[in-house]
């Protein structure tokens, strides 16, 4: 099922943001060239806040201790468990869309 999230004008670029789809909790993020990424909102190791950790490219740092994740792919690049992505696109008006399984929302 896909969900609408809001518009892209929402976050920033180089920024994320978190939303609640039914019981699952995901982040957005807005690279600084305009891709969008969506994964889980928090960290596997601590449960850090993922939104409040460094962007660069498609590099996500946790704020809490600096594991990397690749966003398009979830992989864990510092070692340990990686990331649950989920499928992202804008539409023709620039709202996020994201493929969640189920009811999500």
């Amino acid at each position: 099922m896909e969900i609408t999230l809001g518009p892209l004008s929402a976050i920033p670029p180089g920024e994320g943001r978190a939303f609640e789809v039914g019981s699952e909790r995901i982040a957005v993020f807005v690279a600084r060239d305009g891709r969008v990424f969506a994964t889980q909102a928090s960290c596997p190791h601590r449960g850090g806040p993922l939104v409040d950790g460094l962007l660069g490219g498609c590099t996500l740092i946790c704020p809490l201790h600096a594991r990397k994740f690749n966003l398009e792919t979830g992989e864990a690049l510092s070692g340990g468990e990686g990331l649950k992505t989920y499928p992202v696109r804008l539409s023709a008006t620039n709202q996020i869309l994201v493929r969640v399984e189920g009811g999500g929302g």
